[in-house]
């Protein structure tokens, strides 16, 4: 079976999302074709004469998905708070950090513009080495940036993982819908149409854990910049920054680790190199774990993912094989915005270790995201 140019368009690896929403507004033309089993006739019109009903349009069932489209009234929503703080970049949230911290004026004016402007834009291994011995207070002001970029980058990811998961929801109220309208022209028992009401209640769910810890997030986000009460909503990216594909060189590591130990006092340098170890190791593997996730595991799903698409709408796949894939492509999804978040937290954990600093603990690989690993040198 060829693939089409529309077909190639189903799937895009670097917006998953946008997939799985397609698929759901696919399965939301299905009740169209179901609903034809409820018109009075004769005799019952089964699955395969609804879908022969399909064939008589053009493009089959982009076409009906197209009328569902323009014929189905959008669903009323409940406002949302216009976000009153934007933002768009981790630059912005260090930035915005900093001047929740009015003592560290002096400090900024003491470190530097050029040098500022560096830790602000996550640049530190640029950062001149000899900065710890000649500028004292450089310390509070990158462990400020740290606070500030993290709660930034936990907050985007949570929001992008609600996003997709609400994307997900709507093809299992799609199936749900299917089901029911199977169960009433008498093609389902209730026991089938069960299936699609546990799928169902396990995406909204997903959802409502999802929309929590949006919430959670966004409120520490809001916490941490000490505008508790000031900006209830905030305006953030869709999605994280892609993860590089090339990793931080290993003799940028050395040098860079040799050139802050040697400016440190002795007991600090022995602490800060075994920080240097954890945070090198958490960095590596969390890079590698995110690249498997993005060019392996989703590049595979995705394959599969369209193969079904292709297979239903040629009539040699069920629905139910579509929901199956749509409910892997899901869970891929996920997995993959979090290795992705955690990338990104390892990633500003080295860079501070690289600079002298001390975290308390290193980003859990596959957990919820929060530094609940053990404490890291202790």
């Amino acid at each position: 079976m060829k693939r089409t140019n529309r077909s190639k368009s189903v799937i895009r690896r670097r917006y998953p999302s946008k997939a799985l929403h397609a698929i759901a507004l696919g399965l939301l033309a299905i009740p169209v074709l179901a609903s034809a089993q409820l018109a009075p006739a004769p005799a019952e019109k089964d699955w395969r004469e609804a879908n022969d009903e399909v064939g008589k349009f053009k493009r089959g069932h982009a076409d009906i998905l197209k009328w569902e489209a323009q014929n189905t009234p959008a669903p009323q929503s409940q406002e949302e708070a216009t976000p009153s703080l934007s933002l768009m970049t981790a630059e912005d949230a260090v930035r915005q950090a900093w001047k929740a911290h009015r003592e560290l004026v002096w400090s900024m004016g003491k470190v530097g513009r050029a040098n500022v402007d560096l830790i602000a834009k996550g640049r530190w291994t640029e950062l001149d080495p000899m900065l710890q011995r000649k500028v004292g207070v450089v310390d509070e002001l990158l462990e400020v940036a740290v606070q500030g970029r993290k709660a930034w980058i936990q907050a985007v990811a949570s929001r992008q993982t609600l996003k997709h998961l609400r994307d997900a929801l709507g093809a299992a109220e799609a199936a749900n819908e299917l089901g029911r309208r199977m169960v009433s022209v008498g093609n389902w028992s209730k026991l089938q149409q069960a299936q699609t009401q546990l799928a169902l209640s396990s995406a909204q769910m997903n959802v409502r854990r999802a929309q929590h810890a949006a919430t959670q997030a966004e409120a520490a986000l809001i916490k941490t910049l000490r505008l508790t009460g000031v900006h209830s909503t905030i305006a953030l990216p869709e999605r994280l920054q892609d993860v590089p594909t090339m990793a931080i060189d290993q003799s940028v590591f050395d040098d860079r680790a040799e050139a802050i130990a040697s400016q440190l006092p002795r007991a600090e340098s022995m602490r800060n190199r075994a920080h240097v170890r954890l945070a090198q190791q958490a960095y590596q593997a969390s890079h590698a774990l995110a690249l498997n996730t993005r060019d392996e595991v989703l590049k595979v799903r995705e394959f599969i993912t369209e193969e079904t698409v292709l297979h239903y709408n040629g009539m040699l796949k069920s629905v139910w094989d579509l929901l199956g894939e749509v409910s892997n492509q899901s869970q891929a999804v996920v997995g993959a915005i979090d290795a992705q978040r955690d990338f990104w937290i390892a990633e500003t954990d080295l860079q501070w270790v690289l600079q002298g600093g001390a975290p308390d603990s290193f980003v859990s690989l596959g957990g919820s995201g929060g530094e609940t690993a053990a404490a890291a040198g202790h």
